[in-house]
């Protein structure tokens, strides 16, 4: 007997597929390429400038009003997580083969994109501790933040990642056997979750010393935004809404509500305590899109994210977030010596060019290295692994990598 993915219940069987989600995706990792690209200060030495704008006004501007977004896209990723893993979680599926598909998500682009950021950057000013950890995918459990951020930056989220899918077929079960009744209840629990996250992080970690560049202490943003088991609760709400929306439990909250609710959390981010706006003060408007999303796949409406090019968007997403960090921080550095900032107009374009390479460089990644290794090694070998029983969910088409 093997360890298998355990079977959902019948009214569970059968689902639609989610190309919105899809192309939602690439917001998410937009929103972190605009919050590194905004920065006032990179986050590697020496600290150089990373906003495009010369003007002082505008780039203090932009940097406040993406200063939160890489927050809000990394726990957009951890919900998805959870939703589109339960979405298609194939009943049945022995661990190993689930393992090993979720590692080939992750570590051959993770692996890839590593050592171009130790050439081209990294490696001349990290040491072995640090990029060692980042290698490993455990950079995130160490309460540092050079180590959290070593090497390339974006990876820190896989570490959290990881975990999820170390517990998922753990946690799958007993999600499953939760009455459809109760499942707004666990779902409000987890929100708690969060909201208790931040609580603890502002009044029970300590928050000394306070860098310059931060409102908190290392350790208070470590607490609160790299630790990877207190990211849990977004990937668990995640399951309870992919069980939410399946079960038709979902209240009649369209997308336009529900994006109005994001932008409303988002601008809660900038008066609330710095660490609600890690994820408490946003999670629930973002579990809301996902779910309202979903919802509209399910029932067949048209959505301005099922088109080709947000398809095409959506499928280079994970590699656009891997490498946009490349591309900025490398290209900064050959731009050291020179006069940094543009004007509107240059700045602008210094941020869509930029875009562009990441973007081209994600394409690359996926093309090059992501289907080569899935075609490779995915396939389960061996007797008794089971299909999916929902033909109908190619798990390709609503992937999650990041």
């Amino acid at each position: 007997m093997h360890p298998t993915i355990p079977a959902q219940r019948t009214e569970h069987a059968r689902r639609s597929r989610l190309p919105s989600l899809t192309g939602l995706r690439f917001f998410a990792a937009l929103f972190v390429f605009l919050f590194h690209m905004t920065q006032m200060n990179s986050p590697l030495d020496p600290g150089s400038p990373m906003n495009p704008f010369a003007d002082q006004g505008l780039a203090h501007a932009t940097e406040k009003l993406f200063s939160r977004a890489g927050y809000l896209g990394v726990s957009f990723f951890f919900v998805l997580s959870g939703f589109v893993l339960t979405w298609v979680a194939r009943p049945g599926e022995r661990l190993r083969d689930f393992y090993r598909r979720r590692l080939l998500k992750i570590f051959p682009n993770h692996l890839v994109t590593w050592v171009l950021a130790m050439v081209l950057f990294a490696g001349a000013t990290v040491g072995p501790a640090v990029w060692g950890a980042n290698l490993a995918l455990v950079n995130s459990w160490y309460p540092r933040l050079d180590i959290n951020l070593g090497a390339n930056p974006p990876s820190w989220s896989l570490c959290s990642e990881l975990l999820f899918y170390l517990l998922f077929p753990f946690a799958l079960r007993p999600v499953l056997r939760i009455a459809d009744r109760r499942l707004w209840m666990w779902a409000w629990l987890m929100v708690a979750g969060t909201v208790a996250v931040a609580l603890a992080g502002a009044y029970l970690v300590t928050d000394t010393p306070r860098p310059a560049l931060l409102p908190v202490s290392p350790t208070q943003f470590w607490f609160g935004y790299f630790f990877p088991p207190l990211r849990m609760f977004e990937f668990v709400l995640g399951m309870l809404l992919a069980r939410i929306v399946a079960a038709g439990r979902w209240p009649r909250i369209g997308i336009v509500p529900a994006v109005l609710l994001v932008v409303a959390g988002y601008a809660a981010t900038m008066v609330l305590p710095f660490q609600f706006g890690f994820v408490a003060a946003t999670v629930l408007p973002v579990g809301a899109l996902i779910s309202a999303v979903a919802t509209a796949d399910v029932r067949g409406t048209r959505t301005l994210m099922r088109g080709r090019t947000m398809q095409w968007l959506g499928e280079v997403s994970f590699g656009f977030y891997l490498c946009q960090a490349i591309v900025l921080f490398y290209g900064r550095t050959l731009l050291d010596g020179d006069q940094w900032g543009f004007g509107p107009v240059g700045g602008v374009l210094a941020l869509l060019g930029a875009c562009a390479l990441s973007l081209v460089a994600g394409w690359l990644l996926m093309v090059c290295v992501e289907r080569p290794a899935m075609r490779r090694w995915s396939a389960a070998r061996g007797a008794g692994t089971s299909l999916t029983v929902r033909r109908s969910v190619p798990a390709e088409r609503t992937r999650v990598d990041a």
